[in-house]
């Protein structure tokens, strides 16, 4: 039996229905981000840059493309004889007949026998659709300062959108004497990240008497995190003040992905000391070509551009023909916009074709526009 300090498992199952047709074969964290991405290449670049040496990817739906993906680990640089990326698949029935994970504690609770291979002291809880950089050993060493039983990262929201987070009250020293899910009122601004520390041994008794209580639902925000503070466990909040997103919704990732046009945004994709790993690509360089006209665009390699491309942001392999325009909009990898045709506001999915002359989306829509099927043009 191995021994390590740390060991990080990444909730990669969701269903990510609110993502719509982005979803409907993929699973949400294998979804392409930031021109060359996927989701998941941040949580499991941040767990390599904190020194985490073991990790496991908990997948369920729609997850052939992302379990592909993950397997291995080399990418991350976690694929040597001390370190190593696991795809954890379910192992319990539900009612439907089908292998499911039933809540974020249980999908812990599947892979006690995993955990224990390494011994670990302290285990790291991520969800594995979020888009942000973290230290998690600061955390660690947060955790350890304050002897607590688990620490949960948490982020100052607007306090008119409070109500839609997991909210954690603190005392002066951050210790955490409240937990309020989704209050209609809320006390404070301190949104749960999703992002838990526990003691491993602590958090192993509790989730065995969990899978015996036919009561719970299973989950940490939900059973856990309410029943260690009625029992008096000591729970700090560690205050994150970086870049974070959570990318549900078209039009938070459509969000997500304009961000990177910001010369001033915390993300900063090019940061050579906080390396966000990914796979590589073969494509060609990008080509602007001489008729072209870009303004404020972020683009990556192999991308062709012919027509206009203004406040976009373009993913590998996509292209603009000439007379095209794309305007305040995203084209993920392998999208064509051809010749006339004119996208705005609009997010269009992997290799969807928008045929010439087309007219796609609207300047003042109120939502983006996901484009997930061919839009036919003149012929």
């Amino acid at each position: 039996m191995s021994q390590t300090n740390m060991l990080a498992m990444i909730l990669a199952g969701g269903r990510g229905s609110r993502l719509h047709e982005l979803t409907n074969k993929v699973a949400k964290p294998a979804v392409s981000y930031g021109g060359k991405y996927r989701i998941i290449d941040f949580p499991l670049s941040n767990c390599a840059n904190s020194g985490i040496d073991i990790v496991g990817v908990l997948t369920q739906y729609e997850s052939v493309l992302l379990n592909s993906y993950v397997a291995g680990g080399g990418r991350w640089g976690l694929d040597t004889r001390d370190s190593g990326v696991y795809v954890l698949t379910p192992r319990e029935k539900a009612d439907t007949g089908f292998d499911v994970y039933r809540g974020t504690a249980d999908a812990i609770s599947q892979n006690i026998d995993f955990i224990d291979t390494y011994d670990p002291d302290y285990l790291l809880v991520l969800s594995g659709d979020h888009i942000y950089k973290m230290n998690y050993d600061k955390m660690l060493r947060f955790h350890k300062e304050n002897n607590a039983d688990a620490t949960i990262a948490v982020i100052s929201v607007p306090l008119k959108e409070a109500s839609r987070f997991g909210i954690m009250n603190t005392d002066d020293e951050r210790r955490i004497v409240e937990f309020e899910e989704k209050p209609e009122h809320p006390k404070s601004t301190l949104a749960s990240m999703g992002i838990y520390i526990f003691n491993w041994k602590l958090m192993r008794k509790m989730l065995l008497a969990d899978m015996k209580n036919p009561d719970s639902s299973h989950d940490f925000g939900k059973d856990f995190i309410p029943v260690m503070l009625n029992e008096g466990k000591r729970l700090y909040a560690y205050e994150f003040k970086g870049y974070w997103k959570d990318v549900g919704t078209i039009d938070s990732l459509w969000e997500a992905n304009m961000d990177l046009l910001d010369n001033k945004n915390e993300l900063n994709l090019e940061d050579s000391s906080w390396k966000i790993y990914t796979e590589d690509s073969t494509t060609l360089p990008q080509y602007i070509g001489p008729n072209a006209k870009v303004s404020s665009a972020y683009i990556t390699q192999g991308v062709e551009v012919e027509g206009e491309v203004s406040n976009s942001v373009l993913f590998t392999g996509a292209k603009v023909l000439d007379g095209a325009k794309v305007i305040d909009s995203v084209l993920m990898p392998g999208s064509i916009v051809e010749e006339g045709a004119t996208v705005t506001r609009a997010l269009v999915a992997n290799n969807v074709k928008i045929g010439k002359n087309a007219v796609v989306g609207e300047a003042g829509s109120e939502h983006i526009l996901l484009v997930s099927k061919r839009v036919k043009g003149e012929e």
